[in-house]
């Protein structure tokens, strides 16, 4: 498998002239004989999977995409960890690589083995003209990977605003968008754009998924995309959402304390910044709903307020400092 490894190696620096001599020998020997053992296997592929159109989508090179697709390269040839070519086009925001690989009938919809199409990683990375380019041939935007997540999902996660404004203009996001809002099942694993964008304290994608008409109310089991941001220390993020539902005349939230105990966040690190939270919390109203997700009880207190698990409790913002001295650290 010599010259199959200098090809690879070949590619993979970008010797284009090297690559020319080495891949003129298949065109020759297609004139040889069917038994000819000499011919060159343009689609070898390393341990990894990695064959030469491979290298030659992750660096970008046109000229060897172009070279190798002439020879008759599989454009959809997959690595062991079932990425094609044009997942690593998309990947790395290559739109004339993306290009070449689309014209050569590269499928924009096969998923990784971890549930990701091209559109997956061109989103979470802000890729807006390869994006569009995947959405102009047909990639569904409302595909899920293996984690439930979107493109639109990974876009707001990461804080891609130009993608997500894109995604969002299609037809089919819209109507995913609305399908959520008339879905109240807690039972759902996944969060929404809102959740993910609420979390990670991305305040100008929380914005334009409001004006899309993403339900602000939308509740997983973890909560409302306000339990998110709180529960992060999204200070910020919990002003706008707190403005938001001023605006739009709502009752006050009802917060779910999440106690260091049962979640990664709030730690001893994070104390100050999780009663920062619940201080802006208990300032949209003189009172608000706590919602105990744990047993609470102090045997050495008899004065102590003790509480179970899914009590409703109204405190007012005195009352509050003492629900957050009271979690344990």
């Amino acid at each position: 498998m010599g010259k199959e490894q200098d090809l690879l190696v070949a590619v993979k620096n970008g010797d284009l002239l090297q690559a020319h001599k080495l891949l003129s020998k298949v065109k020759c020997n297609k004139t040889k004989l069917l038994g000819s053992n000499k011919r060159l296997n343009i689609n070898y592929q390393d341990s990894d999977g990695f064959s030469a159109l491979h290298h030659a989508a992750l660096t970008g090179t046109t000229e060897l995409l172009s070279l190798l697709l002439d020879s008759q390269a599989t454009v959809d040839i997959k690595d062991i960890n079932g990425m094609r070519p044009l997942h690593y086009a998309a990947w790395q925001g290559k739109p004339d690589s993306v290009l070449l690989l689309l014209r050569g009938a590269a499928s924009v919809n096969s998923p990784s083995h971890d549930g990701q199409i091209p559109l997956h990683l061109s989103a979470q990375y802000g890729h807006y003209e390869v994006s569009e380019m995947l959405l102009q041939h047909q990639s569904n935007p409302c595909l899920k990977n293996k984690a439930k997540k979107t493109p639109l999902d990974l876009a707001c996660e990461f804080g891609r605003l130009k993608v997500a404004q894109l995604l969002l203009s299609s037809n089919m996001v819209s109507a995913l968008l609305e399908g959520e809002r008339g879905n109240d099942s807690l039972d759902s694993p996944s969060t929404t754009p809102l959740h993910l964008a609420a979390r990670n304290g991305h305040k100008d994608v929380i914005k334009l998924l409001l004006k899309a008409g993403i339900d602000i109310n939308r509740a997983t089991k973890a909560g409302t995309a306000l339990h998110e941001a709180a529960l992060y220390g999204k200070t910020e993020v919990v002003r706008l959402l707190l403005d938001v539902m001023t605006v739009r005349s709502l009752c006050p939230p009802n917060f779910l304390w999440i106690s260091s105990t049962s979640s990664p966040l709030p730690q001893p690190a994070e104390t100050s910044r999780g009663i920062t939270v619940v201080l802006v919390l208990a300032e949209a109203s003189s009172s608000l709903q706590v919602r105990a997700v744990k047993d609470y009880w102090n045997l050495h207190d008899p004065t102590a307020l003790n509480l179970r698990a899914g009590d409703l409790i109204m405190v007012t913002f005195f009352a509050c400092l003492s629900v957050v001295k009271m979690v344990p650290a």
